[in-house]
């Protein structure tokens, strides 16, 4: 997955996929993630040739005028995008587990390797298949569990664990929702928005 700022013009979109193209990236999906005064961030999800470096990849786009490349990582085999609205509509589906569907539809809606969700007294209720074992002074590092923000968690903040950005919401009843990025990029304001909306509306 490649996240990727670009003038917020016509045609910057193709130019940018076209540059892509050169380099035999096969682009399966875009997503528009904010929109400031004269720029977008977008985040591509496409596989690469064998025979193409991924450093490639982003100098080639960083050779763009306007463009910036601001974080490229492995994304798991498979996954695509899935909408907000998919989200809440599969939520409305099973209300009695809005919550826990949340959890294991953020890593895809939000692009993050682990999603945990917590309860009032800050144990783990259900987690996604690459969260942490949290201990409770890696808990701690979470604080606070009552609002939405986000941290940036310096590599050993629980053994075995390097840089991870964290975003927290809470959610009903007093259990808080956590998602991980290990290495980056930070979470956007609008990512942050988009998550106090999803989880104000689990049950």
């Amino acid at each position: 997955m490649l996240r990727v700022q670009l003038p917020d013009t016509p045609g910057s979109l193709g130019f940018v996929a076209t540059a892509m193209g050169t380099v035999d990236a096969d682009i399966s999906a875009v997503e528009i993630v904010e929109k400031g005064p004269g720029y977008a961030i977008d985040d591509f999800i496409l596989t690469l040739p064998p025979s193409t470096l991924p450093d490639t990849l982003v100098s080639t786009c960083d050779m763009l005028d306007g463009v910036k490349v601001l974080w490229l990582s492995r994304y798991p085999e498979n996954w695509g995008i899935e909408s907000d609205i998919a989200t809440l509509n599969r939520m409305a589906e099973d209300p009695a587990h809005g919550a826990e569907i949340l959890t294991e539809a953020t890593p895809v809606v939000f692009h993050c390797q682990w999603a945990a969700l917590f309860s009032p007294d800050r144990s783990v209720l259900t987690s996604t298949a690459l969260a942490p074992e949290f201990t409770p002074e890696a808990v701690d590092r979470l604080n606070p569990l009552d609002a939405t923000h986000s941290t940036d968690l310096d590599e050993g903040w629980m053994a075995g664990w390097g840089d991870t950005v964290v975003a927290v919401a809470p959610l009903s009843g007093g259990r808080s929702l956590v998602l991980g990025r290990q290495g980056g990029p930070e979470f956007l304001a609008s990512e942050l928005n988009r998550l106090q909306h999803l989880a104000a509306l689990a049950n």
